[in-house]
């Protein structure tokens, strides 16, 4: 079963079809990408804080090794364990980089693929809101003037 939690931006549009294409699902588990190849994810996903931090720890990795001896097997696993770390909280790294950027979760939805989940999740959101869609028709009483002027031209 897969999990994934919805967010919708700060400011969302008016309208729910707009509303509904703005919103980012994330999935919950391990993300063996961002498990490989750790600062390159980061990067790819902007998450500039958690990028430094891994910065840092790594460059505090490898002093450790050069300046205090340290086995250099040690070190790395130090850095596996780092690295394996990012990957199972990929997804919390993302939901707090949205929350810092003022998005909202609505909810979670579960299902076995993704397409399932999207759809369970819209079947019992949608309905419940609003339809603000901005109005395309002309302003009452134009139309009809100038048809019933086109229709008294040509009798």
């Amino acid at each position: 079963m897969l999990t994934f939690t919805v967010h919708e931006p700060p400011n969302p549009p008016a309208d729910r079809v707009d509303r509904a294409e703005s919103l980012v699902f994330i999935k919950d588990g391990f993300s063996w990408i961002a498990a490989l190849f750790t600062p390159l994810w980061l990067i790819a996903n902007r998450l500039w804080w958690p990028l430094l931090g891994f910065v840092v720890l790594s460059g505090g990795f490898e002093a450790i090794k050069r300046f205090a001896g340290a086995d250099q097997r040690w070190v790395g696993l130090a850095v596996l364990a780092l690295n394996l770390m990012v990957g199972f909280e990929a997804d919390t790294l993302k939901r707090w980089a949205l929350e810092r950027r003022g998005w909202r979760m609505l909810g979670s939805v579960t299902g076995k693929t993704a397409a399932e989940c999207e759809r369970r999740f819209f079947e019992s959101w949608l309905p419940s809101q609003p339809i603000i869609a901005p109005r395309a028709d002309p302003p009452a009483g134009r139309g009809w003037r100038r048809l019933g002027g086109l229709i008294g031209a040509r009798s």
